[in-house]
């Protein structure tokens, strides 16, 4: 299986799930993995605003990456799927400047 395909991502995902019993002792339980989420983007964060290397940076996204691989997993839904139809809905939007930064988003004006 080619290391860099999706598929092989998830099976090691699902390897190391089924390794340390996940599903059995709430380690896919989904406000566990939402505070999982929320922990790794502070190390995201503290990397980006204290200047920490780009290596640094790199293993705290791959973390994240991990983390919403195996919550796909827990959540039983094709997380590849979902990436494409989610870029076909954002491939559909308009871009606007918000405070001199572009921002792709479902604008809501407000009447």
């Amino acid at each position: 299986m080619n290391e860099d395909s999706y598929q092989a991502m998830l099976a090691a995902v699902q390897a190391f799930h089924d390794k340390h019993r996940f599903r059995e002792t709430g380690g896919e339980e989904m406000t566990y993995r939402v505070a999982l989420m929320a922990e790794e983007l502070g190390e995201i964060s503290a990397c980006v605003t204290k200047g920490k290397s780009r290596e640094a940076l790199a293993e705290e996204v791959a973390d994240l990456f991990i983390l919403l691989i195996g919550t796909a997993i827990a959540g039983d839904f094709d997380l590849r799927q979902a990436f494409w139809n989610k870029m076909e809905k954002l491939d559909k939007r308009g871009a606007r400047m918000i405070d001199g930064r572009i921002r792709v988003s479902e604008f809501r004006d407000m009447d």
